[in-house]
């Protein structure tokens, strides 16, 4: 029970992120009220690295800022490190 949660949590995690990242490339386009770019790198390392890895991609936003190019690869890494060792773990397999 407590994996399921914390699956659905990762998963949550990463739509926040991926739709973070769209919602600001939208306002750039418009030249609305952006989202700060510290929000964006938070939602990234709180386990939302894959969600603002495809962001990125599916909306061509951030990828010529290298803080951003380094930052959602590695968060992405590291989330699946965790979740997988998490997951190891909590099934008593280590």
């Amino acid at each position: 029970m407590i994996l399921t949660a914390l699956w659905i949590l990762y998963g949550a995690l990463n739509v926040l992120s991926f739709s973070l990242y769209g919602l600001d490339k939208r306002r750039a386009c418009r030249g609305a009220w952006r989202i700060p770019e510290r929000t964006l790198l938070l939602s990234t390392w709180l386990m939302g690295g894959a969600g603002a890895w495809l962001g990125m991609k599916v909306f061509r936003h951030k990828t010529k800022h290298a803080v951003f190019c380094v930052s959602a690869p590695a968060a992405t890494v590291m989330s699946i490190a965790l979740m997988t060792l998490a997951t190891l773990r909590l099934t008593n397999v280590i």
